[in-house]
C-alpha cells in the first residue's frame, strides 16, 4: 500500500510523516509526500528533528505531487485548515482522510517555542502513525467504509 501524505509546501508535516511512517510500517507499506505548492526546501528543524528521533533522512526532499512515482492508495492532508489554511485537494479516485497538523514553521517565538512546535507536530502525527498501523488493517482492507470511518477518527480524535 503506497500513502501519500499531501499538504500545501512539503517541507515539514508532511515529511515528518513520510519519514516517521516509513520508519514504522510493515514490509509492503510506503510512504511519500509532496505539496500542492511545494517549498522546494525541506525545513532544517524537520531533519534535525527526524535524526534525533533514529529516522532517516534519506532521500527526503521537498517536492510536488506532479508526477509522484506511483499512483498513491490513500492520500492523508495534514494542512491545519481550522488555522484558515487551504488544504490542497488531490485529484484522483483513492481513499482520503485529514489529519490536521498546524504548521511549524509558521511559529515565531523564542528557540524553544520554535522546537516545541515542530515536536508537538511530530508527536501528533507519530501518534497517528501508531493508530492507524494498529488497525486491523487486514480486515479492513476488503471493506473501504469502515476503514475510512477508522482513518478520519484517527485524524478527529488522536493527538
Amino acid at each position: 500500500m503506497n500513502v501519500l501524505f499531501l499538504c500545501t509546501g512539503n517541507s515539514c508535516r508532511s515529511v515528518l510523516a513520510e519519514a516517521t511512517f516509513n520508519h514504522l510500517a510493515p514490509d509492503g507499506w510506503r510512504a511519500l509526500s509532496a505539496g500542492s505548492h511545494p517549498t522546494g526546501a525541506v525545513h532544517p528543524r524537520s531533519l534535525d528533528l527526524l535524526r534525533r528521533e533514529g529516522i532517516s533522512t534519506e532521500g527526503l526532499h521537498s517536492k510536488s505531487w506532479d508526477g509522484l512515482p506511483v499512483t498513491p492508495d490513500l492520500v492523508i492532508t495534514v494542512c491545519a485548515s481550522a488555522a484558515g489554511e487551504t488544504c490542497p485537494a488531490y485529484l484522483g479516485p483513492v481513499m482520503r482522510t485529514h489529519w490536521g497538523v498546524e504548521d511549524p514553521a509558521h511559529v515565531t517565538g523564542s528557540d524553544a517555542e520554535v522546537s516545541e512546535a515542530f515536536m508537538v507536530a511530530y508527536r501528533t502525527l507519530r501518534a497517528r502513525i501508531e493508530a492507524f498501523l494498529a488497525l486491523p488493517l487486514d480486515q479492513l482492507a476488503g471493506d473501504p467504509v469502515r476503514l475510512q470511518v477508522a482513518l478520519d477518527r484517527i485524524g478527529a480524535e488522536v493527538q
